[in-house]
């Protein structure tokens, strides 16, 4: 099979050059994302049709602040104000190093704040990474700057206590996992790091990062961890926000799977775990079943990989298509019915949406 035809992304990303990380209404801007997600799935085709649509919602880079520099780093990092400050850095950075080198280092500095723009950051990370490790281009260390520079400006760090790992992986460890109560949880935010701030005074919450051990075979890890939150998004996912917010427990710890091939053990072992603390934050946060064990997947109601593509791209939704690709992607390493029927679940509740 040949490989997928990348120059779609080629193209939109030079269109893109000027563009920042947000739209004019303050959310991620997903198109790079969604448009390298379209290009694995050889939908190329679609790009430029859907790019044309969503064009209009990106909003320019902001101005920047001062220069980053190697020893003041740290004084920028979580500060939104900074992105194009962090741009320009990573910019830098990949002129200076080969682009693996400043990935595992960042990647290690970072982990802690996957959170980052309810996981955007790493998201962004994780796609540009699989295209320029297809083809080194300009275009594509630019993305990857971006990306990094997204993890950086909007790092957000959650509450964690340290102690010895627990011996368990993240199927066994969500029954353990608490869920803020409903009568102390409050509604009503602007954003999902605005809910997700509840946590700093849910106790419970803080023995999570070490509920699992994530130093065993990675990718056996990962793909434990997402085909748990598979199932999690299909018991939780009830509405458009609830939906959205579950996407990205998934989608958030797969953005680490292209990463591994350049992280060195630390790094990987380091990500993998503040991943798993990422996915339980949306839990806990937003969360209501915790029986993961009544979930009808009857696949012979389930449509398959052409169809989902098919109807990712039809309803146009970026979280739709963007999830559509990972749960493909995570069956292909682990094939489990939950990614299906995920996939086909956020495209029915995303078509409604639209």
């Amino acid at each position: 099979m040949r490989p997928p035809d990348y120059s779609a992304l080629d193209e939109t990303l030079e269109i893109m050059t000027p563009m920042g990380p947000e739209l004019n209404n303050g959310f991620s801007n997903h198109a790079p994302m969604a448009i390298e997600a379209m290009c694995a799935m050889r939908r190329g085709d679609a790009v430029m049709p859907w790019f044309e649509r969503y064009r209009g919602s990106l909003a320019p880079r902001c101005a920047r602040v001062a220069r980053l520099r190697g020893d003041n780093w740290r004084d920028a990092l979580g500060d939104h104000r900074r992105s194009e400050d962090w741009f320009q850095f990573f910019c830098n950075e990949l002129e200076d190093r080969p682009w693996p080198s400043v990935l595992d280092t960042w990647a290690a500095r970072l982990a802690p704040g996957l959170m980052a723009a309810a996981t955007h950051g790493v998201i962004r990370t994780g796609h540009a990474t699989r295209a320029l490790a297809l083809e080194d281009t300009p275009a594509r260390r630019r993305e990857l700057a971006d990306g990094l520079a997204y993890w950086a400006a909007d790092y957000m760090a959650l509450p964690a206590e340290r102690h010895k790992p627990a011996r368990a992986m993240p199927s066994d460890a969500i029954a353990r996992l608490q869920m803020i109560p409903l009568e102390i949880r409050r509604g009503n935010f602007g954003s999902f790091t605005d809910a997700l701030a509840q946590l700093d005074s849910f106790e419970p919450f803080k023995d999570t990062l070490d509920a699992v051990d994530p130093t065993g075979d990675a990718h056996r890890f990962l793909s434990d961890l997402t085909a748990t939150f598979a199932r999690v998004f299909l018991a939780n996912a009830r509405d458009t926000y609830t939906t959205i917010a579950f996407v990205h427990a998934v989608t958030g710890p797969s953005a680490i799977r292209p990463l591994l091939p350049y992280l060195r053990d630390t790094t990987v072992h380091g990500s993998l775990g503040y991943a798993w603390q990422t996915a339980a934050a949306m839990y806990a946060t937003f969360g209501t079943r915790a029986n993961l064990s009544r979930i009808d997947m009857d696949e012979g109601k389930i449509c398959g990989e052409d169809e989902l593509i098919q109807r990712a791209i039809a309803c146009g939704d970026e979280h739709a298509i963007k999830f559509t690709e990972v749960c493909l992607r995570e069956h292909a390493f682990n094939p489990d019915p939950a990614f299906f029927a995920a996939a086909e679940h956020a495209i029915h509740m995303l078509s409604a949406a639209t």
